[in-house]
């Protein structure tokens, strides 16, 4: 039963990416992996052509959102003819080995006992996204909706493909993943939160990783803000507390 497609958005991974394509070609029912190489300036996408994925270039870097949209329309082109969809699931670029434990994030899905299922991780390897970004998603996402995430920044997904149109056009940038969960929740879409032992590359201190922090919280204070005018008040309230 081949029904997941999974769909890795990839940039400048050339040293991961091979790992992650084959221990995701591992995944029960994972009948298609495509990779999207997002404007890598390495060998990304040779590397994860060479590992047995399906592989679409952006010749410029677009943005994570971008690229999972890329990833899922190359999905649709090649499933052209299936009788039906299959389940979209997202995994980040760099968990090389530990993305073959993903398969429960498929299941609830595939039984029909959620429409999307956002992964928290077990390991104790520090998630991406410094503590002020997580807590602007976290509260942004209470606010529209009620719903509390644990790991709201995680982009370990799986979807039904209704699910994945309905939240089309996504959010810009790394604000995908908080957009995404705030607008399927007010469509009525069931979202669950699954444990995995996933892991990626721990977070550094240093400035390309600073800046990577400040370019996170650019892109969901605008998806927030975009969603529910509320929130640009709470915004400002948050940065107030951290002032």
């Amino acid at each position: 039963m081949q029904d997941v497609a999974v769909i890795i958005p990839a940039k400048d991974e050339g040293d991961r990416i091979a790992a992650t394509v084959k221990a995701a070609l591992e995944l029960p029912g994972a009948g298609l992996v495509v990779v999207v190489d997002d404007g890598s300036a390495d060998r990304t996408g040779r590397v994860a052509e060479e590992a047995g994925a399906r592989v679409v270039r952006h010749s410029r870097n677009r943005g994570k959102g971008a690229a999972m949209e890329t990833g899922a329309e190359a999905a649709r082109l090649l499933d052209a003819g299936r009788d039906r969809p299959r389940h979209l699931l997202f995994l980040d670029a760099d968990l090389a080995d530990t993305a073959r434990d993903a398969a429960p994030l498929v299941e609830p899905v595939r039984a029909g006992q959620a429409d999307m299922t956002i992964a928290t991780f077990s390991s104790t390897v520090k998630l991406g996204g410094h503590g002020f970004v997580v807590r602007l998603s976290r509260d942004g996402i209470r606010r529209a909706t009620g719903w509390e995430a644990t790991q709201p920044l995680n982009g370990q997904r799986c979807l039904t493909r209704t699910a994945f149109d309905a939240a089309l056009p996504l959010a810009a940038g790394f604000g995908v993943e908080t957009a995404l969960t705030i607008d399927l929740l007010r469509k009525g879409f069931r979202v669950t939160e699954v444990e995995v032992p996933l892991a990626h590359r721990a977070t550094g201190t240093d400035w390309r990783a600073q800046t990577h922090r400040a370019r996170q919280f650019r892109d969901v204070a605008r998806a927030l803000a975009a969603r529910e005018p509320a929130v640009v008040a709470g915004l400002a309230r948050f940065r107030g507390r951290r002032s």
